[in-house]
């Protein structure tokens, strides 16, 4: 591939340098031709020889002598780089060759002494003006025979050599546009650098009292500009330090670029840094002091030293001496504080531009020359050896102040790096976790407050107990069937009335089909025995069925069994047993048909009405088509349309469905985009439930898929297959079309309702993954709530109506914790989110804090339903004690609730009883008190010190208890290890494996623990 030469820019710079040079003025006027000699070194990186040739052409071309002669110009370079030179070097029809003297390439020949060539360019010295001196670049001196050769035929020819080093920088000192934009560009890279990379890691170093080396430090920030984040969008191959960053603390300061950072650790003082980034061979520059708990009078200096940059920045101007604008500053410090003035830096700065340091145009007091419009200086000035009064230590005694900038000469100075964020005060202020802290505090002390007086307001309004539906099978006797099965003392049902008629002491005896349990048949040698259970008081402690009673004092027959023959007599027509196997068979249907009748009438309690949604007929009402509804209508799910309309939506299915939300009903409308997600959502979380698909729902959203939710792993899959590539770009196109048209929709429906109702967007960036239900999600906070969406079931928290939160088994060897979400309405279950990683508490209390929410946390898990049953029990009490208080381990009132703390965090709290309460029977046998816990820890600890295995302590615990050793009937409890639980096997009674007797707390909880 050709490597292209801006030849517009050749040859306009060019023109320049011949300008410059007929004009004469210094030693351009005692030079006869100019000669440029590049080798091949290395370690050199900033050259005036490569950087004319870079200002030329582009780039560096190595082992390439350059003469320029009053009318013509020599290149000799090898064959690749003579092709390279042909596209300046062909002038035909090239208007801008106009002036320029015509180039001739000679090819260096590798395996001869090119003298040829040598005699060639000296023949054309000679003819240049007088042909005696010839202007060099003094300081460049590269290495190898081939150089060698070439000084040597010069000074063989005697020909006088002359250093316009100078003038040469003068005259590139003056930037083009092109250039300026690339010095631009890297003054915002090192300010991004240092902003986003070196301040903030600076801060971590303070707050965390890291040891950090100068060095390290230095090379993490030259490692730092390999990362796209911090270029600003720049190619890294174009991006490079100037220098290796310098960084300096600790009383050893030299206010220098050539110095380089020390292996001393950073001191938490004056800190000094000075970075430079390079862009496609163009510099910048950047100096900043940071001052960690500064005393008064260091930052009464730092704020001089702002002022005399300040006095600077006004002096440099076009047309300017830079000898005039240095004595300027030096007066000003001289008049406002003159024990500063031997302090100060010996120069202010330096030009700069594909070379770091211009030399020759370095602001000091003896440089003649005029500042010109165009050029670009790194400005460097600061006090040194300055001493702290104040100091303790031998590292704090001396220290410095260090800033610059790199800017830019107009006729009014524009800087490029903004002059904000010079310095970095870390103070004994309050930092942001003790502000946090504090918020806290105010938060703890109002929430108890607000709590207690809504409580006392509800006090009173105890909750009515609906007691249950007393299911009469007749009211009176004419109802009873005359049925002949009755009469001959079988079972009867009858389906009429949802009632079993049965035989009890001879006598036909109504049963109703709600007061049946549930019902079994066995078959047992010649009989079939049917039993039925029946509903008492304390049948079902699992379960709010059964458990509440319009006479709870009355005599409840719990069991019934009947026994039939299952042998045929003579004379019968059938086994007697047949009439229990349809009794048995009818039974489970009627209950079937009345349950599920039961569980209508229990989702329809509680509907509030609505009002009826009232249709606009206009076409034009905001509309989006091909949407699915969650939940489903139907046992499939079906696309429909979802229509804005006067007080409300109207989803409608390609069935004919409908469902209706109206605006009023609505408590939050959350649209949640498909960026990093395969739907698109628009999610409903409603005030008061509806009723659709015979199930009342509180959330509704519609949504449409953006992409394939799976991948076939069989196809054969290329990173350039054009297939893939377009189903890519087509992807992208449909979230971008489907993105602009729900905005489109929300924009409307906000509109039409006057703003009433606004679509909240979760915050991705504070988003956190957890376990609300049984699946891991993404939870992502939006302006009044904490939402998923994207999974089903949704997880939506209404933050208005949160008390506080509490932050469970937070210690540092576990890598998650759990999030418990108590509500203002205590009688309301509390939220519990799992799995929460322990690297997102930080940003949740941040977020929560801005949220003005209170929150805690603890390394234990607790039983939070006995929690909230002893305090929606006994308020005043609770609050008496302290309230909240105990879950804050820093507060007062943490001392009064020690008792109650300690026996609610006994109670290990086990995630899986919220989907099985019917365990709740047996867990209630697997806790032991307090008492037990310490007990059997010391003993436990000392048996196994003693080295007893498990079978000895299996045998002492059965002498203890006086029980038969019984392997099968062994009852193995629950074993808490660091706030997690895990069950173990278990059947038949409980036997001991304390070597002590155990014994029960009041609630009738045991637990055996094991420390590990």
């Amino acid at each position: 591939m050709a490597v292209n030469l801006d030849k517009e820019a050749y040859y306009r710079r060019i023109k320049r340098l011949y300008s410059n040079w007929k004009k004469g003025e210094d030693e351009f006027g005692k030079v006869d031709a100019i000669v440029v000699s590049v080798g091949v070194d290395e370690e050199i990186v900033y050259a005036k020889s490569t950087a004319i040739q870079t200002w030329l052409f582009g780039y560096e071309l190595t082992d390439t002598i350059m003469v320029f002669c009053d009318t013509k110009i020599f290149f000799l370079a090898s064959k690749k780089k003579v092709d390279f030179l042909k596209q300046v070097a062909v002038t035909k029809g090239n208007e801008n060759a106009n002036g320029v003297p015509p180039i001739t390439l000679l090819t260096r020949e590798k395996n001869e002494s090119n003298k040829a060539n040598f005699d060639k360019m000296i023949e054309a010295i000679r003819g240049s003006k007088e042909g005696k001196t010839v202007g060099v670049f003094s300081k460049d001196k590269f290495p190898g025979e081939y150089m060698k050769s070439w000084n040597d035929t010069i000074t063989a020819e005697g020909l006088e050599k002359v250093d316009i080093s100078a003038v040469v920088a003068y005259t590139m000192a003056v930037k083009e546009d092109g250039e300026l934009s690339l010095m631009k560009k890297a003054a915002a890279i090192t300010s991004e650098v240092y902003s986003k990379f070196f301040k903030e890691r600076v801060m971590e170093i303070v707050d965390a009292d890291e040891k950090v080396r100068h060095s390290k430090l230095a090379e993490s920030v030259e490692k730092a500009i390999e990362e796209k984040k911090y270029l600003g969008g720049a190619d890294p191959s174009t991006v490079e330090m100037c220098y290796p960053p310098i960084i300096q603390s600790g009383g050893n300061y030299s206010l220098k670029f050539s110095v380089v950072s020390d292996k001393n650790h950073m001191h938490f003082g004056a800190i000094t840094c000075a970075m430079g980034i390079r862009y496609k061979s163009y510099c910048s520059n950047l100096v900043r002091t940071l001052m960690v708990d500064p005393p008064q009078e260091m930052q009464d200096n730092y704020n001089f030293l702002l002022q005399v940059e300040e006095e600077l920045l006004k002096e440099l101007k076009h047309g300017v001496k830079i000898c005039d604008a240095y004595s300027t500053v030096l007066e000003y410090v001289k008049k406002e504080k003159s024990d500063l003035v031997a302090k100060l830096t010996k120069n202010l700065g330096f030009a700069m531009g594909i070379e770091f340091r211009e030399g020759s145009l370095v602001l000091n007091a003896k440089n003649q020359y005029k500042l010109k419009k165009g050029m670009v200086l790194s400005i460097s000035l600061g006090f040194a050896d300055l001493v702290n009064k104040d100091a303790k230590k031998d590292e704090q005694k001396k220290y410095a102040l260090f800033i610059g900038d790199t800017i830019q000469i107009n006729e009014v100075r524009r800087s490029f790096i903004e002059l904000k964020c010079l310095r970095l005060v870390l103070s004994n202020e309050m930092t942001a976790e003790e502000k946090r802290r504090a918020h806290q505090k105010e938060l703890a002390n109002h929430l108890n407050e607000e709590a207690k007086r809504r409580l006392t307001e509800q006090k009173g309004e105890q909750q009515i107990q609906k007691a249950r539906k007393s299911n009469v099978s007749y009211k009176n006797v004419s109802q009873m069937p005359r049925e002949k099965d009755i009469r001959d003392m079988k079972i009867f049902i009858d389906k009429k009335y949802e009632t079993v008629v049965m035989p009890v002491f001879g006598i036909a005896t109504p049963f109703h089909i709600a007061t049946i349990k549930n019902i079994s048949m066995s078959v047992e040698g010649d009989y079939t025995y049917l039993r039925i259970n029946f509903y008492v008081p304390g049948s079902s402690l699992g379960r709010q069925e059964g458990n509440i009673f319009p006479n709870p004092d009355a005599t409840f027959v719990k069991e019934i069994t009947y026994r039939a023959s299952n042998l045929k007599a003579p004379g019968d027509t059938s086994v007697p047993s047949t009439n229990l196997q349809n009794a048995f068979r009818i039974i489970k249907e009627v209950q079937k048909r009345y349950k599920t009748r039961e569980a209508e009438e229990k989702e329809k309690e509680g509907i509030v009405k609505q009002d009826s949604l009232v249709i606009n007929l206009n076409r034009s009402n905001p509309k989006l088509k091909d949407l699915y509804i969650r939940p489903n209508i139907a046992q499939k799910r079906m696309q429909g349309s979802l229509e804005a309309h006067t007080n409300g939506f109207r989803f409608t299915s390609v069935r004919g469905d409908k469902v209706d939300i109206l605006y009023n009903n609505i408590k939050h409308a959350i649209f949640q985009p498909c960026d990093g997600e395969m739907i698109i959502v628009l999610h409903f979380h409603l005030k008061n439930a509806i009723m659709f698909g015979k199930r009342r729902h509180t959330d509704v959203q519609f949504y449409t898929e953006v992409g394939e939710i799976t991948t076939d792993l069989g196809k054969h899959q290329h990173m350039h297959d054009r297939d893939d590539l377009y189903a890519e770009q087509m992807e992208r196109e449909m979230r971008h079309k489907l993105k602009s048209a729900f905005k489109n929709f929300i924009e409307k429906v906000e509109t039409l309702t006057k703003e009433e109702l606004e679509f909240e967007v979760p915050f991705r960036d504070l988003g956190f993954q957890g376990a609300p239900y049984r699946s891991t999600c993404l939870l992502q906070p939006t302006s009044s709530s904490l939402v998923n969406v994207t999974e089903w079931p949704p997880f939506v928290v209404t933050l208005d109506e949160v008390e506080l939160v509490h932050f469970e088994r937070v210690q540092f060897h576990l890598k998650n914790f759990d999030v418990v979400i108590v509500y203002k309405d205590y009688n309301k279950k509390v939220t519990m989110i799992n799995a929460v990683p322990v690297n997102s508490l930080d940003p949740i209390k941040e977020w929560l804090n801005s949220c003005d929410i209170k929150y805690t946390e603890g390394v234990q898990s607790l039983n939070w339903t006995k929690i909230m049953k002893t305090i929606v029990d006994d308020p005043e009490g609770f609050f008496e004690q302290g309230g909240w208080s105990f879950l804050d381990p820093e507060s007062e009132g943490s001392g009064a609730e020690e008792d109650s703390e300690s026996e609610m965090e006994d109670e290990t709290f086990n995630p899986s009883a919220d989907e099985e309460e019917e365990e709740e029977e047996d867990s209630d046998e697997d806790y032991s008190s307090e008492t037990e816990d310490s007990d059997y820890s010391a003993s436990l600890g000392s048996e196994e010190e003693s080295g007893k295995d498990w079978d000895e302590l299996e045998e002492e615990a059965r002498k203890d208890s006086g029980t038969p050793e019984n392997h099968s009937e062994r009852h193995y409890p629950q074993m808490e290890t660091h706030g997690t639980v895990e069950k173990l096997p278990r059947s038949g009674p409980t036997t001991n494996i304390s070597p002590r007797a155990s014994t029960s707390n009041p609630g009738g909880h045991r637990r055996t623990q094991r420390n590990i």
